[in-house]
């Protein structure tokens, strides 16, 4: 079975209004998660939170909106790269890193992992890699996070092997599966969300999980199909691929068998405890 480590790699500032409508105006706290998936020998690494290279190159020009409107708390030892090597797992101990989507709080460690393979959708990476000034800021995109050599060390989910999924994971039908992991994790399109937007369900020894991102910042999304407020779509992709995700997830949650996590779950107060 696959192990999952998580991490809290820092936070944003919003109101709960903006996650979830109807919840108020009450600024809250959304932790941003990374993610290490042990499978087999090998270790991958699931997003990476903020890391201090979001301050600097949201320091000037146009990218200073992105903290004015989107507040980033985050201090140095909060770094994944560090939290890391707190359990002696250096870059090179990494097999790769998977990219749930390109928005800064999902990419802003990217320069600390010199050299290790990243993997993303391709429709996500092409799209936002002509994005700049205003218009990446309206994507939650920093062009600056990414790391110079980047174009030579990205691969793409869609090269992998394309396969059906377990029964226990409908309505989730086909995905990809990641590679050498012996049919225990498999990355799956959440659209809607971000272009690109992917996630990923493991296999562990508690049952599966299903790290769904960003495709929900609260559990209510999904599970009283609550939608975030209409100021949120600004920065989406596209809004019905967002609400055809939250049914999907509505009905996996539903089924009551795979645990969902969310990237930034646990800023608004919940009734609803997630399963």
């Amino acid at each position: 079975m696959a192990i999952l480590h998580t991490y809290e790699v820092g936070y944003c500032m919003h109101p709960a209004c903006v996650a979830l409508k109807g919840s108020g105006f009450k600024l809250c706290r959304f932790p941003a998660r990374a993610y290490v998936i042990e499978v087999g020998r090998e270790l991958w690494v699931w997003d990476t939170g903020y890391a201090s290279h979001f301050h600097t190159r949201t320091a000037k020009g146009i990218y200073r909106l992105y903290p004015a409107v989107t507040p980033v708390h985050f201090q140095n030892e909060e770094a994944l790269i560090l939290q890391l090597a707190q359990q002696g797992i250096t870059g090179k101990d990494i097999r790769g890193m998977v990219l749930s989507h390109f928005h800064g709080d999902h990419i802003a460690g990217l320069r600390d992992f010199p050299g290790v393979e990243m993997y993303a959708s391709k429709p996500g990476w092409e799209y936002h890699k002509t994005l700049k000034g205003l218009r990446a800021v309206r994507k939650g995109f920093v062009p600056g996070l990414i790391p110079d050599d980047f174009e030579s060390r990205i691969q793409f989910v869609e090269q992998w092997e394309s396969c059906a999924l377990p029964p226990e994971l409908a309505p989730f039908e086909s995905g990809w599966a990641l590679p050498d992991s012996d049919g225990e994790v498999f990355v799956v399109s959440l659209p809607g969300h971000a272009r690109g937007h992917i996630g990923a369900f493991i296999h562990t020894e508690t049952g599966w999980v299903l790290l769904a991102a960003d495709a929900a910042w609260a559990p209510e999304n999904y599970t009283e199909l609550r939608q975030p407020a209409w100021i949120a779509r600004l920065i989406m992709d596209d809004a019905s691929q967002m609400l055809q995700t939250l049914q999907k997830l509505h009905a996996l949650h539903q089924r009551g068998v795979v645990k969902i996590l969310l990237a930034h779950e646990g800023g608004i107060p919940s009734t609803v405890e997630p399963t």
